[in-house]
């Protein structure tokens, strides 16, 4: 029997050494507080993103073998770009905590060293070829996100997060159960190994049909899961009632960095399934995304809380960035992390404007963000009608804002890919979410003053959360600007990639 040798080399280490500062970081914050249990927020948030600026380099630097670990990792150009954008969006949004009223939550070093763990858990999770990797990164953020959405201390928020537990276990299920089927047909749980097989000439035929039945009952059950993950339609209905009851910093968070990790692992599996070319697969992934794009923009028209709308506006632009994985191009691949970006910009300014004009004198499940107290908004306080009516227009898509460039960035891919009606289709999303992002806009900007407007502006702001609302502005404005690099620096990390 030959001796098996393991060296250091051959593991190569380096590929999960970003992810080790993170949880380095969050072990350093629990040691700080058990020495000292009133250190002051702000330097659990200086460490956090002292962490992470240290990742973020460390990502930047990165220049040895794409796999490392037996295999199991996988840190090549996509990886690599979905965690430099996760990274950058949680530095934000941990700023954000840096407010001026007190919450229960960032009085907590564990709040702070969960977020640390959190972002660790998403790059693992965008760096794995392995499925049973990917799952527990994916179980292991979820935990920790439950718990962080409870730490807000109320009902509301206690009720939130025990949704999200629900519907999280049945997704995690799911996943469980698909990689079981697709073991029993390939005998690997590494994607490229998945890859090879099921695409390898004559495995997938009519002699082969009870294989074939196993490969589409585990790409329905993966599905249900990315469905539940990343709430596609009709996986969707915890979003609203979660977001709801979350701190609007929490609730923006869930809407863009969990997504962008998820996105990765569709990304890498739905890869697989485009390359098999079966008709029913390929028709179950259409109607997914057209309607996770169309349904949610409907019900948002009769919204009339501004939190739950966005809710379900982050729910059908999901479904639009989703549309890139269906238009399955190297372009429709750029233009998805270019969409995620903007839309990024943008929705961290429309929460974190929500978050700043945060008061306390509401009841647990009153919401302050109903269309009525956004009433002649611009009469009392000009400035954040302005704004916040300027993220509004982003997200409807209107120019000259950041997401305008986006969507027309994803038309011109699903043209180019000669997919005439999912253009169409997005076009036509786009026209109703208009509508409906109007409507408070309408309110802020045409209606006088009434008892229920609010009176009381930024009560919630600080030097740093008004810097990092006026970074986004700046960001959205000049967005027109930003498309060439970004578009450059996307092409860069995505043409070695490895899918």
């Amino acid at each position: 029997m030959s001796e098996i040798n393991i060296t250091l080399d051959s593991l190569n280490l380096s590929t999960i050494a970003p992810m080790s500062i993170a949880i380095i970081g969050a072990l350093s914050i629990i040691l700080t507080d058990i020495f000292n249990k009133n250190k002051d927020k702000s330097l659990y948030v200086f460490l956090v993103v002292l962490f992470l600026v240290f990742d973020l380099f460390t990502l930047i630097a990165f220049n040895g073998e794409k796999r490392g670990v037996f295999d199991l990792m996988l840190l090549d150009g996509v990886s690599i770009l979905a965690q430099i954008i996760i990274i950058l969006s949680a530095i934000i949004f941990i700023f954000l905590a840096m407010s001026k009223l007190r919450f229960q939550e960032h009085r907590m070093a564990e709040y702070f060293a969960l977020y640390l763990f959190i972002i660790a858990s998403f790059q693992f999770m965008v760096s794995s070829d392995s499925l049973i990797l990917i799952f527990i990164a994916l179980e292991s953020s979820s935990l920790a996100l439950y718990v962080l959405i409870a730490m807000h201390n109320k009902m509301a928020s206690l009720e939130a997060s025990i949704k999200y537990f629900t519907m999280g276990a049945i997704g995690g299920a799911c996943f469980v159960f698909a990689s079981m089927l697709l073991y029993a047909v390939t005998g690997t749980l590494e994607l490229d190994g998945i890859a090879t097989i099921l695409t390898s000439e004559g495995f997938l035929t009519k002699e082969n049909f009870s294989i074939y039945i196993l490969v589409l009952s585990a790409f329905c059950f993966m599905l249900v899961s990315l469905g539940f993950k990343l709430s596609l339609f009709p996986f969707h209905v915890w979003v609203p009632d979660v977001y709801q009851g979350a701190t609007s910093v929490m609730a923006g968070f869930l809407s863009i960095v969990p997504k962008m990790a998820i996105f990765i692992v569709a990304l890498r599996f739905i890869e697989i399934f485009i390359q098999v070319d079966d008709k029913i697969i390929n028709a179950l992934l259409y109607t997914t995304v057209v309607l996770t794009m169309t349904i949610p923009n409907l019900i948002a028209l009769h919204q009339t809380d501004v939190k739950r709308m966005l809710a379900y506006s982050s729910i059908a632009n999901t479904g639009m960035a989703m549309a890139t994985l269906v238009i399955a191009t190297h372009q429709a691949t750029v233009t998805l992390f270019l969409y995620w970006i903007l839309f990024a910009i943008t929705n961290i300014g429309a929460f974190g404007m929500l978050w700043i004009n945060r008061g306390k004198g509401f009841s647990d499940y009153t919401s302050p963000y109903h269309f009525k107290h956004f009433s002649g908004f611009v009469k009392v306080s000009p400035a954040t009608a302005l704004i916040l009516g300027m993220f509004l227009f982003s997200l409807a898509g209107l120019p000259p804002f950041s997401l305008f460039w986006a969507k027309m960035y994803l038309i011109g891919s699903a043209i180019n890919a000669n997919q005439i009606a999912l253009a169409i289709i997005i076009v036509i999303n786009s026209v109703i979410a208009a509508f409906y992002y109007l409507r408070p806009v309408g309110a802020m900007f045409l209606k006088d003053p009434d008892e229920h407007t609010k009176k009381e502006f930024m009560q919630n702001a600080t030097n740093v959360t008004r810097s990092i609302i006026a970074l986004v502005v700046v960001l959205s404005i000049i967005s027109i600007l930003l498309i060439e690099p970004l578009l450059g620096i996307i092409e860069h990390y995505l043409k070695d990639s490895i899918f």
